[in-house]
């Protein structure tokens, strides 16, 4: 028998103490489990009653305490903590509020199939972080920031012009700074390998003080079918993802962090996000395709080429997981008709069709593409690049202010949290994509 969820009374540290406790208790009550694969019928029921317990007091807790939490965390929202600090630091803090590094290690041994899925704590609590509305910005403005790991290696990049950071090749060429996603074994896949470098590589492209324009392109794969051509990317790597290698953090690090970068530049640390904020344009050179994940970076740019052979595909319904921001972005470029078709049915959508033009602003062969960034960048720099930062902003103020983009991501945490850890995905994965990979 469970015991009840302590009542609440309102003063922080009395009920942080009560529920703290409480989790103990629980976390004690699943470890006398056998592991999640050697359960029973009863002793997975049990576990699943742990587990809502554990939900709904937290969900309690919260309700009355997030701004308190926060405020406690960032010292009055002085302090600026990224999701993956913010949530150690809450560990410490209010213990069994989200798992400490010692569950997280745990966790991170195992495939998927075989997670108890503790990291649904911390797509919980930062999704009522996310929804109040003073530390959700707060925390929005923190994830802008540029890494302290980039801003270690500015110094480096003005002395040589070029960078490899594992995950992200970062050239200067002239006033056009070149970002360059590389994940050669997976087809440029995304996974925890490839993030830190790739927003590093984003980070230093908006501050080199010698560059006004950036370019966004995939580079080349070893996979047979594809060797030596480049490759836009094919969104997140389901190898990792199935093998418990992506933990559930990854994914609000990358949609709060560098994708909102792409779309709102990088903050400053003494003005709102949408006062100032260091940006550049950016095109986008799609080769080969650019599923899921890369496709929902082509909604952060601001100018798309493609090659006529290309295609994009949103393959969440068959992932199991949310697109990251396509939600939100989609249907400003398409209409919300094929907006729905992408993300729930997998419309695959040609680049050089009606439909993909409403992506792509410029489709050529694919023999072109190179000629074409010149081209691109050429006319972006012959219009004047001035005022490019005010355009940017006014645009986002039109189309999705940083609080709208807030707003999603509460809801984005939460349910994401719940997809990643679903026994739905698990069955997506091994339908698709094991058994796919078995067959090959």
């Amino acid at each position: 028998m469970l015991d009840a969820i302590p009542p609440l009374v309102h003063a922080l540290d009395a009920d942080a103490a009560a529920f703290s406790a409480y989790w103990r208790r629980l976390d004690e009550a699943l470890g006398r489990l056998p592991a999640k694969r050697q359960r029973s019928a009863a002793q997975a029921e049990e576990a699943r009653a742990i587990r809502e317990a554990g939900r709904a007091s937290r969900a309690r807790f919260l309700q009355v305490h997030t701004r308190a939490v926060y405020d406690a965390l960032t010292e009055g929202r002085t302090k600026f903590l990224r999701v993956e600090a913010l949530c150690r630091a809450a560990a410490t803090a209010f213990p069994g509020l989200v798992p400490a590094d010692e569950a997280l290690a745990r966790e991170s041994a195992l495939t998927l199939p075989e997670k108890e899925g503790r990291e649904a704590e911390q797509g919980l609590f930062l999704s009522y972080v996310l929804a109040d509305p003073l530390a959700g910005a707060h925390l929005c403005h923190a994830m802008l920031l540029a890494r302290e790991d980039s801003r270690a290696r500015l110094r480096e990049l003005e002395a040589h012009g070029a960078l490899d950071f594992g995950g992200a090749r970062l050239e200067r060429r002239g006033r056009v700074s070149i970002v360059t996603m590389t994940n050669p074994r997976f087809l440029n896949a995304e996974d925890e390998t490839t993030l830190p470098g790739f927003e590093s590589a984003v980070d230093l492209a908006l501050m080199d003080p010698r560059t006004e324009l950036c370019v966004l392109r995939g580079g080349p794969v070893e996979h047979p079918k594809y060797a030596g051509r480049r490759l836009f990317g094919a969104g997140i790597n389901l190898t990792h993802l199935y093998e418990g290698r992506i933990g559930f953090l990854w994914y609000l690090v990358r949609d709060l962090g560098v994708v909102n970068k792409l779309y709102r530049g990088l903050a400053t640390p003494d003005a709102p996000p949408e006062e100032d904020s260091i940006e550049k344009p950016w095109i986008a050179a799609v080769e080969g395709f650019a599923i899921g994940g890369h496709c929902q970076l082509l909604l952060a740019v601001d100018h798309v080429l493609a090659a006529e052979d290309a295609y994009l595909t949103l393959p969440a319904r068959r992932e199991g997981i949310i697109p990251g921001a396509a939600n939100l972005r989609l249907a400003r470029h398409v209409g919300a008709r094929l907006a729905r078709a992408a993300i729930l049915a997998e419309r695959r959508i040609e680049c050089a069709s009606a439909e993909g033009r409403l992506l792509c602003d410029r489709v050529v062969p694919a023999a072109d593409i190179d000629a074409e960034i010149e081209r691109a960048v050429a006319r972006l720099a012959a219009s004047g690049l001035a005022s490019a930062a005010s355009n940017r902003r006014a645009l986002r103020a039109a189309e999705e202010p940083l609080d709208l983009f807030r707003r999603y991501m509460a809801v984005y945490a939460r349910e994401q949290a719940h997809c990643h850890f679903s026994p739905a995905l698990v069955a997506n994965l091994e339908r698709n994509w094991v058994a796919a990979r078995h067959a090959a």
